[in-house]
């Protein structure tokens, strides 16, 4: 853990292929890291905070035998341009690609079922997003601040959107709430401007404070038969 952390002067480095385990924070800071790394096909897990700060970083290459990515493993990586996530994990941390700003492209596998707080916060390169039907949960914040992004569609599957989970995506154009959803929470849409449309299922029983704040570009909400509790502003 921390092996590497705060080597400023760091330009390059080789992992070999017989390393099994990279501690937490093993290259955290190293913001002089440029071009891509590959990480060993020895390794299952990406601990948290691994690579976090290595805006030099261009490209991660993750082998299939990673399972598991840890929390903020790739906060602050800038220069991140895209990233492809291997088959066999299930979830995205809390943090893992916060102020990823450059990331034009992320391939999230079939198989993930959580898409953690604040994951994707900041990505305001990101222009397209496909969730796979398999997650049944976003997190808070977790498409904060991506205003590049002028389309998403949630799956089916999803039962709980978190607070602020859009805020500031002020490039959404329009976007669907699957029917299992039934509480939109606070701040969820607060700043998308760029909305024109939405449909809320006749599921929805709540719709939080500041969900719709700032929503400019709005011209009506149809609500479901009920209707639901709603919040301030």
């Amino acid at each position: 853990s921390s092996a590497f952390k705060g080597c400023v002067a760091l330009t390059d480095i080789t992992i070999p292929p017989g390393v099994s385990i990279i501690g937490s924070s093993a290259f955290e800071s190293c913001s002089a890291l440029t071009g891509s790394i590959t990480i060993p096909p020895r390794i299952t897990r990406i601990n948290r905070e691994t690579f976090a700060g290595c805006r030099g970083l261009t490209g991660i290459i993750i082998p299939p035998s990673v399972t598991s990515i840890g929390a903020s493993a790739f906060r602050g990586c800038s220069g991140l341009t895209g990233i492809t996530i291997p088959l066999g994990v299930t979830s995205i941390g809390e943090y893992t690609f916060d102020d990823c700003s450059g990331l034009t492209s992320i391939s999230i596998p079939t198989g993930v079922t959580t898409i953690g707080d604040n994951a994707l916060r900041g990505c305001r390169g990101l222009t397209g997003l496909t969730i796979p039907s398999s997650v049944t949960s976003i997190g808070d914040y977790t498409f904060n601040g991506c205003r590049g992004l002028t389309s998403i569609t949630i799956p089916p599957g999803v039962t709980t959107i978190g607070a602020g989970a859009f805020e500031s995506c002020s490039g959404l154009t329009s976007i669907i709430i699957p029917f299992g959803v039934t509480t939109i929470r606070e701040f969820t849409f607060d700043g998308c401007s760029g909305l024109t449309g939405i449909t809320i299922p006749p599921g929805v029983t709540t719709i939080g404070r500041y969900a719709f704040s700032e929503c400019t570009g709005l011209t009506s909400i149809p609500l479901p038969t009920g209707p639901p509790s709603i919040g301030d502003r």
